[in-house]
């Protein structure tokens, strides 16, 4: 008989896909070890090439080179092909195997990253360049700069002990960083809260209801589950009446990863710290935050700090106001509730709406607060996001949200069923340009499900560069639908690369009996991270590193944020806002109640925002081995942003991945920063006319296309023709500029 064939390892190959997209239809868990240890072999071999070159060491023979590293066709770079699936399926789809595997290449990875930045053959080179290059454009010196300066970042000034010392610091780094996700994700999915007696329903929403029955119904259960995942979580928190029950969920979300089993972060944290701060050190900075804002907008740490003062000046007057006024609605129900207790007594096993009390505390906590801000909300504005949710079906939102990037910018979005997912929940599009040629590929990943992490973000499964092709014209692998003018950039030997992005979030799920309906803070989420997206589909830059996103971090939220600036105009609720059994518009009375309401409790919101700003900074501040134990260190560190009391035995760091996992260390000062920028850039729009063609042509011509290609404030300056003030955010949040500021 005909031996059969071996199958090929997908990675391997051209994909053959609609755009070259990841045929995740074709992906087995064997394939990526297989192929990240070919690409770190082939990266290997190209970087012998690189140091064995007899010529004199150059830009494009040396600094482009290692940037771009792709195989003998110039068509990919594989490690870089399978690492992006990977690791993006380990946040968006992930299992005991992929943990298993991921644990098991994350120090190899490692490791070659290292090999590479610490090869002295190959710095020697870069250092040359570095002194001695041609005239270089504006984004060929952001990238010398940026190869050099990450080589020397990464330890290639050290000598040998430095070298072996920094080795041990990121490879255990990266193991730790790992275990402190896949940690939180089982701890997150572990608890739930099973009812079974429907009076434990009392105040929820119907829609928070039909959403548990049918997450039971999935876990085999009667009755009624509730989850720690955000749409399951927090109408549970606002809406629920069962005070008891309220605490039980607080405290599961809030007490993850501190208890005494294999999910304990509590010293993971510790130790990720403390590697941070020596791998600084080791580099001749102070602290970490040193080290982390030689490539920040802020610059320093005097002034992340000085943007804290500034906001806790200004906001937290306004604030304690927000939280006394809270504070008032909680103790009326309080002594309603004392006068109107029942004479019997009531056995603690049988606690029923009727019996809802405040034994628990004759204070307000943290489990209070939603519930009260929300009955305040509804008294003084009588809106509530249960009103608005028929009017937010998902689809409807999705045409909104793409109408908006239609109406400004020209670009549209056409679903292919053709291109492949890897999970039903995903949605794949083709992105067209305003000329009809193609521009992108985007994925929406909408709900929450079991291997997801909670939260939303944004992703790239390719990113865009110009691909040189040798002997002019198209390359045969190019897929036919990229062929087409826009995808041809500065030459007709050289093929603009367009990218493939993702977003991912964890949106209220459709029930058997209505569709997914959303809350005006979901659609929010949507608009913040389509935001993130338009920054990596607008991306125009020769080099890949330097596309899309690849920007500073006090500069990437930017584009997001400002997004969020359109959920409360008329004129796009107008476009999408109908609802879903009646088709009936969202009334023009019920949109000013949302405009009307769009600053209740922002001072206290803002406060929170720079309270896990202040956590970061006093963690990566240290310059001493940090001894302490994380949850009073914690509670001091964030005390001058906080509104209302603590609980001592819950805990944010064990959870915080933005600043543990997530590449914010020293870093999550940025979404304030960020919100500077995104008031101010609106305010432009504002002026010009928010649905301005023009203005948002130069916003996407200065800032979207841009990348990381010059330094963010010189691209900012060129959109609005000056540096951003705090002006406009206080003014849109209602907010008078404190004299102590």
């Amino acid at each position: 008989m005909k031996a059969e064939n071996k199958r090929q390892n997908p990675f391997f190959l051209p994909y053959g896909t609609p755009h070259d997209t990841a045929p995740f239809d074709r992906i087995t868990l064997e394939d990526y070890e297989e192929a990240m240890m070919e690409g770190i072999r082939r990266d290997d071999e190209q970087i012998e090439k690189i140091i064995n070159n007899p010529e004199k060491p150059t830009f494009d023979n040396t600094i482009i080179s290692v940037d771009d590293e792709k195989d003998d066709n110039g068509y990919y770079d594989l490690l870089s092909r399978v690492s992006s699936v990977f690791f993006n399926l380990l946040s968006a789809e992930t299992s005991d195997e992929m943990d298993a595997l991921a644990q098991k290449m994350s120090p190899v990875l490692t490791k070659h990253a290292n090999d590479i930045r610490l090869n002295e053959k190959l710095f020697e080179r870069i250092k040359y360049v570095h002194r001695h290059h041609r005239k270089l454009t504006p984004e060929e010196k952001m990238l010398l700069d940026n190869c050099y300066d990450g080589f020397v970042r990464s330890g290639a000034l050290l000598d040998a002990a430095g070298k072996e010392r920094l080795r041990q610091l990121t490879e255990e780094a990266s193991i730790l960083g790992l275990q402190f996700s896949q940690n939180l994700l089982k701890e997150n999915k572990a608890f739930t809260l099973h009812l079974t007696d429907e009076a434990d329903l009392d105040g929820l929403p119907e829609s928070a209801r039909e959403a548990a029955a049918q997450t039971a119904k999935e876990q085999g259960k009667e009755g009624w589950v509730f989850t720690l995942d955000f749409p399951s979580y927090s109408p549970f928190m606002t809406y629920s009446t069962r005070r008891d029950l309220r605490q039980q969920m607080y405290m599961a979300k809030n007490t993850e990863c501190i208890h005494n089993n294999s999910e304990n972060n509590l010293q993971i944290c510790k130790r990720l710290i403390n590697l941070r701060r020596e791998l600084a050190q080791l580099l001749g900075h102070k602290t970490y935050a040193d080290y982390v804002m030689q490539h920040r907008m802020a610059g320093n740490v005097r002034n992340v700090n000085k943007l804290f003062n500034d906001l806790i000046a200004a906001y937290m007057p306004t604030a304690k106001k927000e939280v006394a006024e809270i504070e008032k609605m909680f103790q009326k129900d309080s002594r309603k509730e004392e006068r109107g207790k029942r004479k019997e007594n009531t056995p603690g096993s049988d606690i029923s709406p009727s019996t809802f009390h405040f034994p628990l505390s004759t204070k307000m906590q943290p489990w209070d607060f939603p519930f009260y801000s929300h009955k305040l909300q509804l008294k003084k504005y009588n809106i509530d996001a249960e009103m608005l949710r028929p009017y937010f079906e998902l689809s409807k939102v999705i045409d909104g949200v793409f109408g908006l990037a239609n109406r400004l910018y020209g670009i549209t979005f056409k679903e292919n069923k053709d291109i492949p997912v890897y999970h039903p929940d995903v949605k794949a599009y083709e992105v067209f340009d305003k000329d009809g040629g193609y521009l992108a590929v985007f994925y929406a990943d909408f709900h929450p499900r079991k291997g997801k992490q909670a939260g939303a973000w944004m992703t790239e499964y390719q990113g865009q560069y110009w691909r040189k092709v040798e002997g002019g014209g198209l390359k045969e692998n190019t897929p036919a639908a990229d062929k087409s003018p826009s995808t041809l950039h500065h030459s007709p030997s050289t093929i603009n690369v367009r990218p493939h992005v993702s977003v991912v979030m964890n949106l209220t799920k459709p029930t058997a009996e209505k569709p997914a309906l959303l809350t005006l803070g979901e659609v929010e989420t949507f608009l913040h991270e389509f935001g993130h997206s338009l920054h990596g589909m607008f991306a125009n830059t020769r080099f890949e590193s330097l596309s899309g996103t690849n920007v500073w971090w006090d500069f990437v939220e930017l584009p997001s944020q400002f997004m969020e600036n359109f959920a409360i105009q008329k004129e796009f609720l107008r476009t999408f806002a109908f609802h879903y059994q009646t088709g009936e518009p969202l009334p023009d009375e019920l949109i000013d109640r949302i405009v009307r309401s769009r600053n209740f409790n922002v001072a206290y919101a803002c406060m929170r925002q720079v309270s896990f700003g202040l956590l970061d900074m006093a963690y990566y501040t240290q310059k001493n081995e940090f001894t302490d134990d994380i949850i009073p260190f914690e509670k001091r560190a964030w005390e001058k942003a906080m509104v209302m009391p603590q609980l001592p035995d819950t805990c944010m760091t064990v959870q915080f991945s933005h600043i543990m996992a997530g590449g914010y260390a020293a870093g999550y000062y940025s979404y304030k920063w960020a919100e500077v920028l995104d008031a101010d850039a609106f305010a432009v729009f504002q002026k010009e006319g928010i649905f301005n063609p023009d203005t948002a042509q130069r916003f996407r011509d200065c800032i979207l296309s841009k990348g990381g290609t010059e330094n963010p404030m010189t691209l900012y300056k060129r959109f609005k023709g000056s540096e951003p003030t705090i002006d406009a955010l206080l003014k849109r949040n209602g907010i008078r500029r404190s004299n102590k500021s």
